[in-house]
């Protein structure tokens, strides 16, 4: 039996009416896809071989020359333990007995990259590259290699600078850039060394400028892109499209040891005052702030009636020092310097490291909801008193200590805080009673037997005329100690 299928009127109406509207939002649809399309911007394949063919390889060409490869070796005391020493059963009995195995020295041998900076031979790398090494090889582009000297050599913002005699041969150098002018986003060629598998160019962008919370540098402020940097690119060089030198490569974060996209660069405004500073002949030297500072927090902020927290705190001040004489005063707020902004205290202390000694710096400062304009003197850190170095000998509890005297300039040196005086402890003998009594190097000396220690002498001449018992007061951080010694 066949089946037919009829439509009332009403139905008949109904899907002619669907079959209209299906039409018209397809043709809408197609309408708004044309709109699309029309809006984006227009993409269309290369139009001439001049457009083909854009290329990085003649900027390549022209900086690459200047990039060197830096090769190191030093000498290393090394412990070899006989196998028996891990054995669970012989550490049972006898522990961890470091004094059964055979010292020997081994020749360890490290790479890194460096920078022409300078036409007769100057080089700027990283100093963890060069750090201890008895020698230093740099190998140049056409391969040649020469044997390099440390003209100056800086942990505190991690560059050295070396030299290679070039007898007279002028070697292609690169320009510095004016880092404070970089924009994130800039294009930028990474060439270095890495892995040791020869000179090798990387691309990317600047993406990320001021970076002031990576490494322990207390006077760096990097500069971040994602131009991948390894493990040898350690002391190249960060390129920008006029083929000058931007920065230094110096650090990468990443868990596995090779690049994630996020590399760390040394500004060149901080590079070439290290290199003028190093070729004066008179040490790497820089401008000190003199003044202990810390960064102002939301809650800070709120209570100095501030929009936002921007800006560093200036706390106290050494008397004669920089950050004195310029007028400023515990609770002034510095925002900029020179017109450039900081918000920290490495940030502050990058900006004034980068200028030159003998000069002044303009400092934005707000004090009590008012802006000024103060000067800062650029000097720096002076030695007084002098370090003077000393080893304690004799029959007292400070014997096997070596001790200095605290002056600004040595203790930034060493990484102190700058605004510290006295006698700090910078060494211990092993076995000594300065070691018995757990001592530790960073203690500084406020009183022997309530007697005020403010130098090495005072310190002499107290041990000196102590009975058989000593009360010791030492600081060790923010705290304060007191030990009770008897002969």
């Amino acid at each position: 039996m066949t089946k037919r299928f009829f439509l009332t009127s009403g139905r008949l109406a109904a899907l002619l009416l669907s079959a209209l509207l299906s039409s018209t939002l397809a043709l809408l649809l197609n309408a708004g896809t044309v709109f699309a399309q029309a809006s984006l911007p227009a993409q269309r394949v290369p139009q001439s071989r001049t457009e083909i063919q854009l290329t990085f390889a003649p900027l390549v060409r022209q900086v690459a020359p200047a990039v060197v490869n830096v090769y190191t070796r030093k000498v290393e005391r090394v412990v070899q333990r006989s196998p028996l020493l891990d054995d669970p059963i012989f550490r049972r009995f006898f522990g961890d007995q470091q004094m059964f195995g055979i010292p020997r020295e081994r020749v360890a041998q490290s790479l890194g990259s460096g920078v022409i900076v300078e036409a007769d031979g100057v080089i700027v790398t990283n100093n963890h590259v060069i750090d201890g090494a008895t020698e230093i090889v740099v190998a140049l582009a056409d391969r040649r290699e020469f044997e390099a000297k440390v003209i100056a050599a800086d942990p505190k913002t991690d560059l050295a600078i070396l030299r290679i005699e070039t007898r007279g041969e002028v070697l292609p150098a690169l320009e510095f850039r004016d880092s404070d002018d970089l924009q994130v986003g800039e294009l930028v060629l990474a060439i270095g060394n890495p892995f040791g598998v020869g000179q090798t160019v990387t691309q990317g962008i600047v993406s990320a400028l001021g970076r002031t919370d990576v490494g322990d540098a207390d006077a760096q402020s990097f500069i971040q892109t994602d131009a991948a940097i390894n493990p040898g690119n350690s002391g190249g060089a960060l390129v920008t499209m006029d083929g000058r030198l931007a920065g230094i490569n110096t650090a990468i974060f990443s868990k596995t040891g090779g690049s994630v996209g996020i590399g760390f660069a040394i500004p060149s405004n901080l590079v070439a005052a290290t290199v003028a500073s190093a070729l004066s002949g008179k040490g790497i030297r820089r401008p000190w702030f003199g003044a202990s500072a810390k960064p102002v927090t939301a809650e800070a902020a709120q209570g100095l009636g501030m929009e936002r927290p921007n800006g560093v705190l200036v706390g106290q001040t050494f008397p004669g020092g920089p950050a004195d004489r310029a007028g400023l005063r515990t609770g002034d707020v510095v925002l900029k310097v020179d017109g450039r902004e900081v918000n920290d205290p490495r940030a502050l202390k990058f900006r004034i490291a980068t200028r030159k000694l003998g000069e002044n710096a303009t400092l934005d400062v707000l004090r009590h909801g008012r802006m000024r304009t103060l000067s800062i003197p650029l000097i720096e850190a002076p030695e007084t008193p002098p370090r003077e170095l000393t080893q304690l000998n004799g029959n007292h509890p400070l014997a096997g200590a070596t001790v200095g005297n605290l002056s600004p300039a040595f203790a930034e040196e060493i990484g102190f805080d700058a605004l510290a005086s006295g006698v700090i402890v910078l060494n211990l003998a092993g076995g000594s009673p300065a070691n018995r009594i757990r001592l530790r190097p960073g203690d500084v000396v406020v009183k022997i037997n309530n007697t005020d220690i403010k130098d090495v002498a005072d310190l002499q001449r107290a041990l000196r005329n102590s009975p058989q018992q000593w009360l010791l007061v030492l600081k060790r951080g923010d705290q304060l100690l007191q030990l009770q010694v008897r002969a």
